[in-house]
């Protein structure tokens, strides 16, 4: 079987001619407008990442996915009169489809059609750098396509057997199924092979402490990692700028410690694709200290901060000390205070918002804004202090002594 994502085909720069898209999502009880527009925005930006450009957005209100047409009949005929009249290249969903839904509205609409997961491997594959990345999101893609195989062989139906169902349609899902299974196992194998060199790297740098930066994708890791290592590690502003976990060693005076930048989190992150990805995340479960970095300017921080903080939980490392850097100060003010704010009104409401997230969270944090490096000296002695401490508990006998 040939999956669509082709990883080493990937081009590695962006298209000239961006694909047109529709954005469609699915309003539930426990759902409000606000929270499928933010769900939508984010969609966006993932579309615009993967090199697509998003030209219309339609939602609609049920008590539970169709099982046939995720959306229902009525909504699904109003996104096709439209992508039929405004030459769209393919349909996003924002949350996963089974194959046999897909396999329908692909009849229906003859557009490609993309749900979320389908959409995050897709920017993982486009960049994916390194051969451990590659065999990650290669494992994930065949992980998500094997139980959708049966849904996407209807069109088969018509050539199977009777009662057993066992015409040329069948034997050749089953075949399918066979490959994919046995790819599954063989790259499951690769990954453990690169695991083991990853922990034997691991246990060469055990002496030094070592801290991890977290977050949501895009809120600013790989940026504020140049900043402390004083580094060159790629930054965009794009999702998941950031696959392949880059550590660095980094002495302030004559203390080392290594510093590492993993991959961001976000909100309904494939399954199979943090599973994929223990190996490089193993990261976190071994370092000392979290750096947990918040894009204070984002009008979902603590919706994104929730998504974390489960995440973390999942993995099985949320006991771990935690420093929680809320960055983009500058880009927070531009965007919530008022140009005839005076100076000390706005420091003011600065340390009240502090005040009430301190209150919250019960742990060491921090305003910066890594960009225009607001704040990195205090980031600096608070983070070597938490440093010294994770030193003192380690080699409780040998303080002032890396």
């Amino acid at each position: 079987m040939n999956s669509s994502w082709n990883i080493d085909a990937k081009k590695k720069v962006e298209q000239s001619n961006e694909e047109k898209a529709v954005l469609v999502g699915l309003i539930l009880p426990d759902h409000t407008e606000q929270m499928i527009i933010d769900h939508l925005d984010e969609l966006e930006f993932l579309a615009s990442t993967a090199g697509a450009v998003s030209t219309k957005r339609f939602t609609q209100r049920l008590q539970g996915p169709d099982s046939r047409t995720f959306i229902g009949k009525g909504k699904a005929e109003e996104i096709q009169k439209y992508i039929e009249t405004h030459d769209v290249d393919l349909v996003i969903f924002d949350d996963d489809l089974t194959g046999k839904q897909q396999n329908i509205l692909e009849e229906m609409f003859k557009r490609k059609i993309l749900d979320r997961s389908s959409l995050i491997l897709d920017i993982f594959a486009n960049r994916a750098q390194t051969a451990q990345a590659k065999t990650q999101v290669e494992l994930a893609q065949l992980q998500y396509i094997l139980p959708r195989l049966r849904g996407m062989w209807t069109h088969l139906e018509k050539q199977r057997g009777g009662i057993g169902m066992r015409g040329p349609g069948e034997q050749e899902i089953e075949t399918d199924r066979r490959i994919v299974k046995e790819k599954i196992s063989l790259l499951k194998k690769r990954l453990e092979k690169i695991d083991l060199q990853n922990t034997t790297q691991r246990k060469n740098r055990d002496e030094m402490i070592r801290a991890a930066l977290v977050g949501y994708t895009n809120v600013g890791k790989s940026t504020l990692m140049n900043v402390l290592s004083k580094s060159e590690v790629f930054a965009e502003n794009k999702l998941f700028a950031t696959l392949d976990t880059t550590v660095r060693k980094v002495v302030w005076d004559a203390m080392p410690f290594l510093l590492s930048d993993t991959v961001g989190f976000i909100r309904k992150l494939p399954h199979h694709l943090v599973e994929s990805f223990k190996s490089t995340l193993d990261e976190l479960r071994e370092s000392d200290l979290l750096i947990h970095v918040i894009d204070i300017s984002h009008p979902q921080y603590a919706d994104q901060i929730d998504t974390v903080n489960k995440t973390l939980k999942d993995l099985g490392v949320d006991d771990k000390p935690v420093l929680m850097i809320f960055n983009k100060m500058d880009s927070f003010r531009e965007k919530y205070f008022d140009a005839l704010l005076d100076l000390k009104t706005k420091n003011e409401l600065e340390l009240e918002l502090m005040q009430t997230l301190q209150s919250k969270h019960q742990c060491p944090m921090i305003s910066i804004s890594a960009k225009s490096m607001e704040n990195i000296e205090n980031l600096r002695a608070m983070l070597k202090e938490l440093i010294a401490k994770q030193y003192m508990i380690r080699y409780p006998y040998r303080v002032g002594k890396w």
